[in-house]
């Protein structure tokens, strides 16, 4: 048996602008998408981390109540939520694959700390880092 976690959340405030965005931009693959009633279970995964599932929420009830939602989703669109990050093996190579994509990018790829790096939002403001792998 092996444990660990396997699906990591973030909110989004369109569960089908956030799909469109990891799927066609980013080349992320659906994992799930079920639902029940209005609760839409959908997560995503990197096609080189199968074990690996990201989730693409919506802060809603049962999970929280409407005024709470509301507080995350503003939280959200600022860009307050802890960013995230994207291993990649060459960032600048990645930077254009993405760019050429529709990716707006808040920081062009830049050399420091040993790496080089990058960071894009996705569609309702989460951040993200783009590393590049170390050799």
């Amino acid at each position: 048996m092996s444990q660990g976690v396997g699906v990591v959340g973030l909110y989004v405030h369109d569960q089908d602008e956030a799909l469109g965005f990891y799927v066609d931009k980013l080349g992320f693959r659906v994992h799930t998408d079920a639902r029940n009633g209005d609760y839409r279970w959908l997560t995503v995964q990197h096609p080189d981390q199968p074990s690996f599932q990201l989730g693409l929420f919506t802060p809603q009830a049962p999970l929280v109540d409407a005024a709470t939602a509301q507080s995350l989703r503003e939280a959200v669109a600022k860009g307050a939520m802890p960013p995230l990050v994207l291993v990649v093996d060459d960032c600048r190579a990645a930077y254009e694959r993405f760019r050429a994509r529709g990716v707006e990018f808040t920081q062009e790829p830049m050399t420091r700390y040993g790496s080089t790096d990058a960071s894009f939002r996705d569609p309702s403001g989460n951040g993200w880092k783009m590393i590049e792998a170390r050799a």
